[in-house]
């Protein structure tokens, strides 16, 4: 009998394939809306799993926060959150940010923290300002529109020239990957035993089968292109019969 592809054994990241919290700094969203004014970045530092660096600022009580860092943000610099003026690394409301403003780590919706636009090196454009709606240029190029009260970070995320240097060899990238708990290279299924693999076996490396499979095969042979087929419409012929 076959084997459970790897990805199928992963499943939504379980056991030995999830990466270890004990090493990371925690989730990072925007700070609670009770929190404002100005606050001092007081330190930069490389979070495990996570390809943004991190940035800890402290406000003027002494409240310590964990925010992405910005593209260019330094220790010593200071960050607005909820009010004040526009600048790197700053948390405001879309309907507080100019047209043309590079921003990242918006929300969906109001106060759940920040979702997109958080991996490093990316960032969205600000387009356009109505009283109901802010228009945002996704890294994609893709337009979304949010509501004024959604909140941004100014600025590109940092470590964006992070995947231009070179690995050189194979061990350094396995070890890159271990932390994200995520392989390393993927084997192709042609190249593996029927045991191990659907598309596995034969005199040589070919599928052997249609690639598509449907949405209801069991698990196991659950690979390829999981397209379903296109149902064509059928057209009367004979002038409109």
């Amino acid at each position: 009998m076959g084997k459970r592809i790897i990805s199928r054994r992963r499943g939504a990241g379980t056991g030995p394939y999830r990466s270890p919290s004990h090493r990371h700094h925690g989730p990072i969203y925007h700070p609670s809306p009770s929190v404002s004014g100005e606050a001092k970045v007081i330190d930069l530092a490389m979070a495990p799993g996570r390809s943004a660096p991190v940035a800890l600022v402290r406000t003027a009580d002494g409240v310590r926060l964990r925010l992405l860092a910005p593209a260019g943000l330094a220790t010593g610099d200071s960050v607005s959150l909820h009010s004040g003026p526009v600048q790197r690394g700053s948390i405001l409301s879309l309907s507080g940010i100019p047209d043309g403003t590079l921003v990242s780590n918006l929300e969906v919706n109001p106060f759940d923290g920040g979702r997109l636009v958080r991996a490093a090196g990316t960032s969205a454009l600000v387009v356009a300002h109505t009283d109901r709606e802010v228009t945002i240029q996704l890294p994609s190029g893709a337009f979304k529109t949010f509501l004024p009260t959604c909140r941004a970070q100014v600025g590109t995320v940092g470590g964006g020239g992070r995947l231009e240097r070179p690995i050189i060899k194979a061990g350094k990238k396995v070890n890159a990957y271990r932390t994200l708990s995520k392989p390393a290279f993927k084997v192709r299924g042609v190249a593996m035993n029927p045991v191990n693999h659907p598309h596995g076996g034969g005199a040589h490396q070919h599928v052997g089968r249609p690639s598509t499979v449907s949405s209801g095969t069991w698990p196991g042979a659950k690979v390829g292109r999981f397209s379903r087929s296109q149902r064509r419409k059928r057209t009367s012929r004979g002038g409109g019969r």
